[in-house]
């Protein structure tokens, strides 16, 4: 299916219950062992969410066999770039390949999931890098289902609503906890708030996360009830919650039931309760169980992680070194900690814009716009955005026009990562060493926005 077809086709609700879930993992472990797939090896997915790849997804993690999940909304050329690097096995890009999983003979399951998914995040140089977590021994992968599980208290009373898409790795991780500990799911194959509501009112769901922008649009639909009293814990996480967004979800949900985390797809830092966010507004919460923080005299957030939650770079030991140092991991995110502990992001990285709760690297944005004739520099960047929290833009200089860089970025990028708003300017801030000031050019460009709206 291509991304647009993803894109515009109607969102579906799906029930999983534990025990066909349960079955539904033997045949895929069956099928995969029949294919010929062992532990370590890799299968790769680029479908949209539902009920039948989360199923397969967890039936390879409890052989041992690593999922790779890729945006369904990756162009060709950008989805076969990661297929290639991952080396799978197999690579499975459409409803009949799941059905072909889903109908092979029973296989035999671990308990737990005996290892992560890989899932792909950029980097500064705009080149995606896989976090690979390799294969856990039985009482490693125990000790990391647990470390999830017990934080949020899944149980088999919960029913856990998936509203994120599956390729964003906290999807996984509250969906097999809630699983396993034999709870039920309600899966929608996308974010869409009125959907998302009528899931809530019709289902009633104990558990879900949503991205602080998926939160703001569910807040902004007509008919909310007074308060969401089936649930028992909602999680936000991925990019910074405006704190009005933050209190209005408080008011909707019992007191003590609004968490946040602040984590990556590398790892996990914190855990914050909303009694500890009233009284340290903007905090993120202290170290997760098992892991300590601190941060350098640069301002970069280290994370010192159990054995269990180590990762490398697939294929970049350089990068790998780079986010390593004495057992503690950055992915380069800056902040500072109070005297108890609790944490502050002060920035995330500069190079990074988080629109819509997805990581967007303008370093990928630019190489693919430099291409465009008669341009000679350009810096991509975020601005504020009510609903998305940022959105990407581009400064551009030279000649080109903006109806070329559109169709440019048509060509060559997913919609998410295309600039919604082109600048063109006579040069670029830089530093002395020739960086991009993507902060100053950001507050510029907004700057001459002011004053354009005061001339009118």
């Amino acid at each position: 299916m291509s991304p647009s077809a993803v894109a515009s086709a109607p969102v579906t609700v799906e029930v999983l219950q534990p025990a066909a879930a349960e079955d539904a993992q033997r045949r895929v472990a069956g099928a995969l062992a029949v294919a010929g797939l062992r532990a370590g090896d890799r299968v790769a997915f680029s479908l949209g969410s539902s009920a039948a790849l989360l199923v397969c997804v967890l039936g390879a993690l409890r052989s041992g066999i690593i999922p790779v999940l890729l945006n369904a909304m990756l162009l060709p050329a950008e989805r076969d770039l990661l297929i290639a690097d991952a080396e799978p096995a197999l690579v499975v890009g459409d409803a009949a390949g799941l059905e072909r999983l889903l109908q092979g003979p029973a296989g035999e399951l671990a308990e737990v999931p005996l290892g992560r998914p890989i899932h792909y995040t950029s980097g500064t140089t705009g080149r995606p890098k896989g976090v690979w977590s390799g294969v856990l021994s039985e009482e490693q992968a125990r000790r990391q289902f647990d470390d999830e599980a017990d934080l949020w208290g899944f149980d088999a009373a919960d029913t856990h609503l998936v509203c994120s898409p599956m390729y964003h790795s906290v999807s996984v991780r509250f969906a097999s906890g809630t699983l396993l500990r034999g709870g039920r799911l309600v899966i929608l194959s996308r974010f869409e708030a009125g959907v998302a509501l009528r899931a809530l009112r019709d289902h009633r769901p104990t558990t879900t996360f949503m991205a602080p922008t998926a939160l703001q649009r569910l807040l902004h639909q007509r008919d909310l009830p007074e308060r969401f009293e089936s649930l028992r814990l909602l999680v936000h996480a991925g990019s910074p919650c405006p704190p009005a967004v933050k209190r209005a979800a408080m008011a909707r949900v019992r007191p003590g039931a609004l968490w946040e985390f602040y984590g990556s797809t590398e790892g996990q830092f914190t855990v914050c309760s909303p009694e500890e966010w009233l009284q340290r507004p903007g905090t993120v919460g202290r170290a997760r169980p098992g892991r300590r923080l601190h941060v350098d005299d640069r301002g970069v957030i280290w994370c010192r992680p159990p054995d269990f939650a180590r990762f490398s770079y697939w294929h970049d030991p350089e990068a790998t070194a780079t986010a390593w140092d004495d057992g503690a991991f950055t992915v380069g995110d800056l902040g500072r900690l109070d005297d108890d502990g609790y944490l502050f992001i002060d920035g995330r990285r500069d190079d990074l814009v988080i629109s819509g709760g997805v990581n967007v690297y303008p370093a990928e944005v630019e190489a693919a716009l430099t291409e465009v004739r008669g341009v000679r520099a350009v810096a991509v960047f975020g601005l504020p955005h009510p609903d998305w929290g940022q959105e990407v833009c581009a400064a551009v200089v030279g000649a080109a026009s903006e109806e070329e860089l559109r169709a440019q970025a048509r060509r060559m990028l997913a919609p998410h990562k295309r600039p919604k708003r082109y600048f063109t300017v006579a040069d670029l801030p830089r530093t002395t060493t020739g960086k991009v000031q993507r902060t100053v050019l950001a507050d510029a460009v907004a700057a001459d926005a002011v004053r354009d709206s005061r001339r009118r």
